[in-house]
């Protein structure tokens, strides 16, 4: 990915998102683009309008934190948007330092025998193990029993959710919130391209999905990013109906490419009742190795 452009498009995607009235500025009768006036974002980021032009231009290497952060504020930069800033400035000073780094190839993972024992200990939880790109790695028996329709369907191996939610038209069904669930998909992956900008896999995926999908491709354009910790999330189940899970992300130390998500209900709850009652109903799809 070309790193001045995606720093252009995504500062460019940032300034036009935010409402005058939202910084206290006048929205004014002769305004001919959304958002701010890159003059305005100049002076709320505490920088000259020329230097501001420059980092717009992808010249980020070399700010300081303190200009980074004066950026994240005047664009009203939430944590992950912060992050991916950070992130995207210290890219271009170790590019301007080293010469370009040669796409990683994939490493395979596959959870150890105590992290497996670990998922399968888990009885009244839907355990999943995604990394970045939002395949799945691995899953425990309940984990499995929830996702079965896209496990079971996948034509790759390990199964991937941005394939899943974009090429499989039952996806719509599955997810009740499908555009919401799109949106933070794709913006999860455009932060896995800020963590890693040379990931072939990644370039991969993104240029498929690009190719077969007007829907992300007008996603993947927004520059969104996306912090995966916590939340809800409806799933229409074919053999349970509707359940609203809550959804906790926590990275596996030692295994940083990789997080554990682990899905929830309130004990007593229907939505409970109708997680355990899948557990007994559907039979899960063996664990099996994967690529990250």
């Amino acid at each position: 990915m070309d790193h001045q452009a995606e720093v252009r498009d995504f500062l460019m995607t940032r300034r036009a998102r935010v409402e005058p009235e939202q910084v206290g500025l006048p929205r004014g009768s002769d305004r001919r683009v959304p958002g701010l006036r890159r003059g305005e974002a100049a002076a709320l980021a505490g920088v000259s309008v020329e230097y501001y032009a420059r980092l717009e231009r992808g010249a980020i290497g070399g700010a300081s934190d303190a200009v980074l952060d004066g950026l994240a504020q005047a664009l009203l930069m939430d944590a992950a948007e912060r992050e991916h800033l950070y992130r995207l400035a210290r890219q271009t000073e170790r590019g301007a330092a080293a010469p370009r780094a040669k796409a990683k190839a994939a490493r395979y993972w596959r959870p150890s025998p105590s992290i497996q024992w670990f998922l399968d200990s888990m009885q009244s939880a839907a355990a999943l193990v995604g990394n970045g790109r939002t395949d799945l790695l691995a899953w425990n028996p309940l984990g499995g029993a929830l996702m079965n329709e896209m496990i079971s369907t996948s034509t790759t191996s390990p199964p991937n959710f941005a394939r899943f939610i974009f090429l499989e038209p039952v996806a719509r069904r599955f997810y009740p919130d499908w555009e919401a669930v799109a949106g933070t998909n794709v913006a999860q992956l455009r932060t896995e391209a800020g963590r890693d900008p040379h990931s072939k896999e990644l370039h991969d995926l993104v240029g498929e999905l690009s190719t077969r999908s007007d829907h992300f491709r007008q996603l993947w354009s927004r520059h969104d990013v996306w912090q995966h910790a916590t939340g809800l999330k409806r799933i229409n189940h074919p053999v349970v109906g509707e359940l609203t899970l809550h959804y906790n992300g926590l990275d596996l130390v030692g295994d940083l490419p990789a997080q554990l998500t682990v899905l929830t209900a309130e004990p007593g709850s229907h939505d409970f009742e109708g997680l355990q009652l899948l557990g007994t109903t559907v039979m899960p799809v063996p664990t099996m190795p994967a690529a990250i």
